[in-house]
């Protein structure tokens, strides 16, 4: 038996923040990031439109990109002290991963995190409150997804949380909180959500149920990202909506090894993060001609070629795909590789061992198209260092 989920309901077009009037409730904690939502007005009107619907409300601010342990436990203590029955996160991947995880605490105070690096074996939820999801980024579709990742900086390492549980009761996929992207932040939100697309129509996890949200999302943004990064509205509003399809599929097809090295290396060097929609935009071309050597997975992506208009052979058509990926990563001034990137190269080596161990032990990695032990993914990552053709 399979299982294909989604939030009972997704709203979305202009005006869709007025669905967070219908919603019932006594109490409700608003879930921030920075200030740019504050900033922007949404977050008062998120306030009004609440207020209006009869409900006491809350806001929990401040959650840092790349959420830690720490922030999780302080927003679910914040929640216990106000007890509320919906808790509403806004603004990108950050705050809603982060109210994901503060629900579990705040409904079962006592699991521990480590408790929740089991996939899929999280308590039940939804017996204090529910979940509302209104990103303002058009990458991560955390507000359709059955996943959060978090991180423990003690380690190093991200953590990616996955339990059906935490999918969204409700979602508001609103276009115009993405119209404050900054072109940079559209460059690599876009290039995660390709990834997303990607990574879960190849995924050994894959269904008739997730592969026309795959291939219409890759669809949409090949066509669309690169004049929503030169500030076409319409497109970056067609984004924001490919995004969540992306994230439809991959809840339910899962992942692969793209997303578990973004994971392994995204806070492991000195240098400082490496954006997650960055490296996962570094990494694929090299992934892909990885798992190609599978013939199943080698199918998929001439598949996925197809959809983006790309003509030649079979075989030419994945060398085209990868390249394809590559000219967009260029336009919009992602690296090609790790040390292009500025990682330094003594470090690289000296983490290699442990980051690739990390990597394969992913949650993502089960999914993967092809398998992968360490010292193959040892390989990989040092290909994706120095830039050089993934040729086993």
């Amino acid at each position: 038996m399979k299982r294909f989920t989604l939030p009972r309901d997704i709203y979305y077009g202009e005006n869709s923040l007025e669905a967070l009037r219908t919603i019932s409730g006594k109490k409700a904690m608003l879930v921030l990031g920075g200030g740019t939502m504050k900033r922007l007005g949404f977050v008062d009107r998120v306030l009004s439109l609440l207020k209006e619907g009869g409900m006491e409300t809350s806001v929990f601010e401040g959650v840092e990109p790349d959420p830690s342990v720490e922030t999780v436990m302080k927003g679910a203590k914040a929640m216990e002290e106000f007890q509320p029955d919906w808790i509403v996160a806004m603004g990108g991947g950050s705050p809603i991963d982060a109210a994901k995880a503060m629900w579990v605490f705040y409904e079962h105070p006592q699991v521990s995190f480590e408790d929740l690096l089991v996939p899929f074996s999280f308590p039940e939820l939804r017996k204090k409150a529910r979940f509302a999801a209104i990103p303002s980024t058009s990458g991560t579709a955390t507000e359709v997804t059955a996943f959060s990742v978090i991180t423990d900086y003690k380690k190093g390492i991200k953590y990616p949380l996955a339990d059906f549980n935490i999918t969204p009761d409700l979602a508001i996929v609103d276009p115009a909180l993405a119209e404050a992207m900054p072109k940079d932040l559209t460059a690599c939100t876009g290039m995660d959500a390709l990834t997303h697309a990607i990574e879960a129509y190849v995924s050994a996890a894959h269904s008739a149920f997730t592969d026309p949200l795959a291939l219409k999302a890759i669809d949409m943004i090949n066509s669309s990202l690169i004049k929503s990064y030169d500030g076409d509205m319409k497109e970056r509003e067609e984004i924001h909506y490919a995004q969540c399809l992306a994230g439809m599929a991959f809840s339910n097809a899962l992942l692969g090894i793209v997303h578990s090295m973004a994971h392994k290396t995204g806070a492991a060097f000195s240098k400082g993060h490496i954006t997650h929609g960055i490296a996962n935009a570094m990494y694929l071309p090299y992934v892909i001609r990885y798992n190609a050597r599978v013939e199943e997975a080698f199918k998929r992506y001439v598949d996925i070629a197809e959809i983006m208009g790309i003509e030649g052979t079979r075989k030419e058509s994945i060398e085209k795909l990868c390249g394809r990926i590559g000219e967009m990563n260029r336009y919009m001034g992602i690296p090609a590789s790790l040390k292009e990137f500025g990682i330094d190269e003594t470090e690289f080596k000296e983490k290699l061992p442990e980051l690739a161990a990390n990597a394969v032990e992913d949650a993502c990695t089960g999914s993967n198209p092809r398998a992968i032990d360490t010292p193959s993914m040892e390989k990989l990552l040092t290909c994706i260092y120095y830039g050089e053709d993934v040729d086993f």
